[in-house]
């Protein structure tokens, strides 16, 4: 498929590695990537002044994307701690159908919830997460608890051990995601946080996706040197449905490549408070993270996370207050780190889920899988990492 464009540049006098493919290449090159030089010249960064900035040919292949403006109230979006729909922009880009980036389209100071809901609450008991594999669930049961004053004296004694939160590499919610067998089972579920599922459907809704229903849920948590490996989300049922992908904190790199790795991808940027869409043709595109960017303030907060939470919310908001003494950890966190949330529905109306041996019944879904963020420190390898490769 000759429109997917590679980059160009510096990009093109990379030599490949033996064997090395398009995806691989390019993977490689913005990995070893320097912030400060013409190396993300080609990076499409749609959140600048409402354009898709830059200098290679990708940036040609941007074009604005219509949303349903009339399947979310402004009531609905405000719940939400989103902007009325009418004010978002959206885009999406030519050769990928069914791909939708929306730039921001948070009100000031709702990032915070969603921030805090993946620190303090969703990383708690019954859902999964990464440290389960090597802990027992006592060690596990509060991650937040556990690791906020170590956060809080971070600046303070930067040679301190890492807390579990910064340990912290996944956590599934709803469906649990099986990393060994790469599937989800209706014996292996929690329930589903009502308010990521109520901010799931006004999105979902607002790009033609009436009815979409949150099922499960992969939360990633990246470091400075954390990377997310090429893969596919083939594994739900029902790939009719989008998949929703919610970024908070550090900016990051996000390369979207083709139905096969000897397709170069284009290369994008994530910022805080972004949102990706994926359906269609692109629901089973490969796809990576090959590096999260530092801040140019050194360690610093995206200028959208410096303004507070409203200490009044709408009565029936599915935002919550966000106290100083947790907003404090939270800045801690993030400051040389970020975390996505992706979203999926599994089943279609009426499936089930196909039989499974009675052995895998009887896993235990708290010591399963592997995590599927690497960094360098990482002693797990980069082959077992990947979901759907």
């Amino acid at each position: 498929m000759g429109k997917m464009a590679a980059a160009v540049g510096s990009v093109v006098t990379l030599a490949a590695e033996p064997g090395e493919d398009a995806f691989r290449k390019l993977f490689r090159f913005y990995r070893q990537s320097r912030p400060d030089s013409a190396d993300l010249g080609a990076v499409i960064d749609f959140s600048a002044a409402h354009t898709a900035r830059g200098t290679g040919p990708d940036a040609r292949k941007v074009i604005r994307s219509q949303l349903s403006v009339s399947s979310v109230s402004d009531h609905d979006a405000h719940r939400a701690g989103l902007q009325p729909v009418s004010k978002w922009q959206a885009y999406g880009l030519q050769g990928y159908p069914g791909f939708i980036f929306i730039p921001n389209p948070f009100l000031p100071g709702y990032q915070w919830h969603w921030v805090k809901q993946c620190l303090k609450l969703y990383s708690q008991k019954p859902n999964v997460c990464n440290l389960d594999k090597h802990m027992t669930k006592e060690e596990t049961q509060d991650l937040w608890e556990q690791s906020k004053e170590f956060l809080r004296l971070k600046e303070v004694n930067k040679r301190r051990p890492r807390s579990l939160l910064e340990k912290l590499r996944w956590v599934t919610l709803g469906y649990h995601y099986n990393w060994d067998s790469k599937k989800y089972s209706a014996d292996h579920y929690t329930p589903f946080p009502s308010d990521l599922a109520f901010l799931s459907e006004q999105v979902a809704a607002a790009c033609g996706f009436q009815g979409f229903r949150a099922e499960a849920g992969i939360l990633n948590y990246y470091r400075l040197d954390s990377t997310l490996g090429i893969h596919v989300d083939r594994s739900e049922l029902d790939h009719s449905k989008p998949l929703l992908s919610f970024s908070f904190g550090q900016s990051a790199i996000f390369l979207l490549g083709g139905l096969k790795r000897d397709e170069a991808p284009t290369a994008m940027f994530m910022h805080s408070g972004d949102i990706m869409v994926m359906s269609g043709f692109s629901r089973l595109l490969n796809h990576a993270v090959p590096r999260v960017l530092p801040s140019s303030q050194g360690e610093g907060l995206p200028c959208c996370l410096e303004t507070p939470l409203p200490a009044v919310l709408p009565r029936d908001s599915v935002v919550e207050p966000c106290s100083e003494e947790d907003w404090q950890v939270c800045t801690s966190y993030l400051k040389t780190a970020r975390v996505n949330m992706t979203v999926r529905q599994v089943l279609a109306i009426d499936q089930d889920f196909p039989s499974e041996p009675t052995v895998e019944k009887k896993r235990d879904i708290t010591t399963e899988g592997f995590c599927h963020l690497d960094d360098e420190n990482s002693q797990v390898k980069r082959a077992k990492l990947n979901p759907d490769s």
